[in-house]
């Protein structure tokens, strides 16, 4: 039995809840992740798991343990690390999920000065605005717009959007330019609705003016679940949108969009990158996490919460 691998196997387990997704994690066979955590009880001769056809719950003296071999992978990791190249070039897969206008439309394009300061990196990116569960999903870190539902993750706040209210000229000669937030609430005006997947309720906008404070909720045709797709439809004239300037603004300059309500302001949002808890910040995880931070910053994006 390899002592490392038994250990990994274990704590996979405990943090997916399952020997399938643990396995899946791994790259193993679902027998070779069972008979792993079995060779570890056996050696310290203690129950770490309960196992029903069900599910996999930890023990009290597994969940003691877990807490150890944590620790232990993370300080076998820094080891490693500190006796080999990857002390200045960190190396190693990080796995990640990011918002897809963020990804199409600032962290791509800037992925080359990354990779040229770390070429040793590989990053698995998926690209969504799903809600992603990092423990299961085995996921490093996520970057998320808005206030973190999971407050058991360990965030980092690396941004802040501010956001404009937009329409296409195209709506606009339709249904009329509106003077006031108000008026989206009337029967001709349409908005298209951005359905957060992690949020069981709409929230209307909220606005504000030298001497108004205001909700707008609207009337919609169409409710999306991706920022790209959101953006579209405001292009193609379904409706009025809330976006972050950034995404705007090559489209504010093609004349694809017109902005509304210029002498109102909107809340902004902090931009978060989250990872696991009892998950060890490694070496390439820190370099990624103050990376993102730099280039909102350069972005304008930069938040004084860090």
């Amino acid at each position: 039995m390899d002592r490392f691998d038994a250990m990994q196997a274990f704590a996979r387990v405990v943090e997916t809840g399952s020997f399938t997704k643990a396995a899946a994690t791994l790259h193993m066979s679902k027998t070779s992740v069972t008979q792993l955590v079995q060779q570890l009880e056996a050696r310290l001769r203690v129950r770490l798991l309960n196992r029903t056809t069900r599910q996999v719950n930890v023990t009290a003296d597994g969940a003691a343990y877990y807490e150890r071999v944590v620790r232990l992978l993370a300080d076998m990791d820094d080891a490693e690390t500190s006796l080999s190249s990857a002390a200045t070039l960190p190396r190693g897969k990080l796995r990640l999920d990011v918002p897809s206008p963020l990804a199409r439309l600032i962290l791509i394009p800037a992925l080359p000065d990354f990779h040229a300061r770390y070429p040793d990196i590989q990053l698995d990116m998926g690209v969504s605005d799903r809600n992603v569960d990092l423990i299961r999903e085995n996921v490093d870190c996520v970057v998320r717009g808005g206030e973190l539902a999971d407050q058991s993750l360990m965030a980092r706040r690396v941004g802040e959007l501010h956001f404009g209210i937009y329409a296409a000229p195209s709506y606009l000669q339709r249904a009329g330019t509106p003077t006031h937030p108000r008026e989206l609430e009337d029967s001709h005006h349409r908005i298209v609705r951005f359905h957060w997947a992690r949020a069981s309720r709409v929230f209307p906008h909220v606005m504000h003016s030298a001497d108004e404070h205001i909700s707008v909720a609207g009337r919609y045709v169409l409710a999306v679940d991706d920022g790209n797709a959101y953006l579209a439809a405001g292009v193609a004239g379904l409706g009025i949108i809330w976006l972050p300037r950034y995404m705007a603004s090559e489209h504010l300059q093609r004349g694809e969009l017109v902005p509304l309500f210029e002498d109102w302001q909107l809340d902004t949002m902090p931009l978060y990158l989250a990872f696991p808890p009892n998950r060890h910040v490694s070496t390439k995880l820190r370099v990624f996490i103050e990376w993102v931070a730099e280039l909102m910053a350069q972005q304008g994006l930069g938040s004084d919460a860090n």
